[in-house]
């Protein structure tokens, strides 16, 4: 089934998926040095796993010791699962449930009714292809299908806009938005405590907190080690709250010391969430935090679903780092950027990596 998104028309992934597909299409063909590495012998058991940080229901004793932990896996990582989080399991369970109807239980014909506009970025909506004004010629794209919800500040919420199968889909998608938002504020109150920085610094920054939510459905693909189903990148905005099901395939890079570099697949905890700091947090902690570089690997027999929760400055502020980090002795490392324009390139150039917030480095 094929749908106008932007140029051409695109196919749909899980149509593709569905049909008799013994190799994938070339333009879902990574070039070399991007395509994942499956081992030719059984993995020994991994030695590196995301930290796992339990904030105790945010219980004001422990705040010192969960700010500790925070600024430990903020500074190795710029990743880290957190436990007894205050958002209910069940709301877990129910977005997962949503997501998997949507996709596997519709017609592609009552899919394709929610369809992202087409050529814009970040347009709300069902879409397979995130990058615009990119050239075709040489854009990959990812193993992926998706579904962008609106959802804060209020006023871009238009849940008439979302699917209203299955039954509760858009209570649930509203209620999920507002639980994750809760959460991000007190995350980003703890981030900016454990820098010494005042507790509202982060979302004092952002002027008013944007809030989108994707469902992402990764089919089977029949080679997965030649595609991605979603290709290296950091994140855009403060921070992005993510959900997998059990299947796994989510990846982040870990720097082993020096130059040295691996992918770290993390492991699927059903009722933890995945905290991923993004580009404005590593402006605004001046680097002393990374954001996170992460992609999302490909299965041969099993379709995958994840729930990404992204937490951004509004387009017209602009971000740079703190003032209380920058001294003498240690000066600012990124110039200021307006958040539209960071988000324009994102979208125009593609994300490789780090390459947009390494376009902002001032030289040492």
């Amino acid at each position: 089934m094929e749908v106008a998104e932007g140029k051409e028309a695109i196919t749909r992934v899980q149509s593709l998926s569905q049909s008799p597909l013994s190799k994938v299409p070339p333009q879902y063909i990574q070039p070399p040095h991007t395509r994942p590495i499956f081992p030719s012998h059984p993995p020994q058991p991994q030695t590196q796993h995301i930290p796992i940080i339990d904030l105790f229901g945010f219980d004001p004793t422990r705040t010192h010791s969960t700010r500790d932990s925070i600024a430990r896996a903020s500074r190795d990582w710029g990743a880290f699962h957190v436990a007894n989080h205050g958002v209910p399991t069940s709301l877990l369970h129910h977005i997962r449930h949503a997501g998997l109807s949507f996709f596997n239980d519709l017609s592609m014909l009552d899919k394709l009714r929610y369809s992202c506009s087409p050529g814009a970025a970040a347009s709300e909506g069902y879409g397979s292809r995130m990058l615009v004004n990119h050239d075709d010629a040489d854009q990959v794209l990812d193993w992926r299908d998706y579904f962008d919800h609106h959802t804060f500040p209020l006023s871009r919420r238009n849940p008439n806009k979302w699917p209203e199968f299955p039954s509760g889909y858009r209570e649930t998608v509203a209620r999920y938005g507002d639980q994750m938002k809760n959460l991000a504020q007190k995350l980003m109150a703890l981030i900016s405590e454990s820098l010494g920085l005042r507790p509202s610094c982060i979302e004092d920054a952002a002027g008013e907190l944007y809030q989108n939510i994707t469902i992402s459905y990764y089919p089977p693909c029949p080679q997965p080690e030649l595609t991605l189903g979603l290709q290296s990148h950091s994140d855009m905005g403060f921070i992005t709250l993510l959900i997998q099901d059990q299947v796994g395939g989510l990846q982040v890079l870990r720097n082993c010391g020096g130059d040295s570099e691996s992918w770290v697949t993390v492991e699927p905890l059903e009722d933890a969430i995945l905290v991923i700091l993004g580009d404005q947090t590593e402006i605004i902690t001046n680097g002393k935090y990374k954001s996170c570089v992460h992609r999302a690997i490909t299965n041969p027999d099993r379709s995958r679903l994840s729930v990404a929760t992204f937490h951004d400055p509004a387009k017209t502020v602009r971000i740079s780092p703190a003032s209380e980090l920058i001294d003498e002795s240690s000066p600012a490392k990124y110039r200021g950027v307006v958040y539209g324009d960071f988000v324009k390139s994102w979208y125009t150039k593609g994300p490789e990596g780090k390459r947009n917030i390494d376009a902002l480095l001032l030289e040492s």
